[in-house]
């Protein structure tokens, strides 16, 4: 998927444990199909899971999921990963990694959350922001949507023939008229996708993947109102989120923004991922014909 991509597999896992956790070098090591685009999962054993980041910027991620997410669990109302161990780089793998608890459930289907889930969501989406922000690390996504306009419209240009490209850079620039945020940043996930949820029972079970957590504007984290929900859902989670127009506009922009760029880059390395952001860009369009802004 990336042109710098450290490749894995299972014997290196087990020559890492080897070396750095011997308690856990005789559990039996299955690598995890996921279409995830920064680490490669292993399940060790039954009850543990090993991530091996596919790229430097994924290594970065494990100190910062080790420090935060013991101090976010207690506030949150589903189970997130806990991490129990760090590696460092060792048998020709270049990067940190990390050992964590392994949680049952299954990624849920893009943009078929129901009103229920979309409930779910929007107690672990609010239960996060009131965590207190003191010493919190800016988030991978804590810019402002304006600065994202050069990325967003290269990526417009690449998807020409591929989308409707007029009709998404007129969606783009509504985005960018909503006003800016009034308050201060809270508490984000950052990347609310199907990849780092986890469902059971078409409820959701535990959310994961933190690498992107920090503090960053509220709106970042409604991308699951059109990543992971259907219509009417969607407007249940606006409802419960209590986003108001100027928020849910910029919401509806970062979700656009994050699909474009996914689209153009995963088009050919990740049919899953590429197919997923069509659809939100689809969604998106829809929302933004039927409301604008203010939709």
């Amino acid at each position: 998927m990336h042109a710098d991509e450290t490749r894995t597999d299972a014997a290196l896992v087990r020559r890492l444990l080897a070396a750095q956790f011997p308690a856990w070098a005789d559990l039996p090591v299955d690598p995890v199909g996921s279409h995830g685009t920064v680490n490669a999962i292993y399940r060790l054993g039954r009850d543990l899971a090993v991530r091996l980041p596919r790229i430097e910027g994924g290594s970065k991620d494990v100190a910062t999921e080790s420090r935060w997410l013991p101090r976010l669990a207690p506030h949150l109302p589903f189970a997130v990963p806990t991490p129990l161990a760090e590696g460092v780089p060792a048998e020709g793998y270049p990067w940190s990694w990390s050992v964590c608890r392994w949680l049952d459930g299954t990624n849920p289907a893009p943009g078929a959350g129901s009103a229920e889930f979309a409930a779910d969501m929007a107690e672990f989406v609010l239960a996060l922001r009131r965590v207190d922000t003191a010493d919190a690390p800016p988030a991978y996504r804590s810019e402002t949507l304006a600065s994202r306009d050069t990325a967003t419209r290269g990526a417009l240009d690449a998807l020409h023939g591929v989308i409707d490209t007029g009709a998404a850079a007129t969606a783009w620039t509504d985005a960018l008229r909503a006003p800016a945020p009034q308050g201060p940043a809270v508490w984000v996930h950052g990347d609310l996708q199907p990849g780092n949820v986890l469902v059971s029972g078409g409820r959701l079970s535990a959310v994961i993947d933190f690498g992107c957590m920090g503090l960053a504007d509220p709106a970042v984290d409604l991308i699951p109102g059109w990543y992971l929900l259907r219509a009417g859902a969607r407007r249940v989670f606006r409802t419960r989120m209590g986003a108001d127009a100027a928020t849910w506009a910029r919401g509806r922009g970062w979700a656009l923004s994050i699909a474009l760029m996914e689209l153009s880059y995963y088009r050919t390395s990740n049919p899953v991922m590429a197919e997923t952001a069509r659809r939100v860009i689809g969604e998106v369009l829809g929302d933004a014909g039927r409301g604008g802004i203010a939709g």
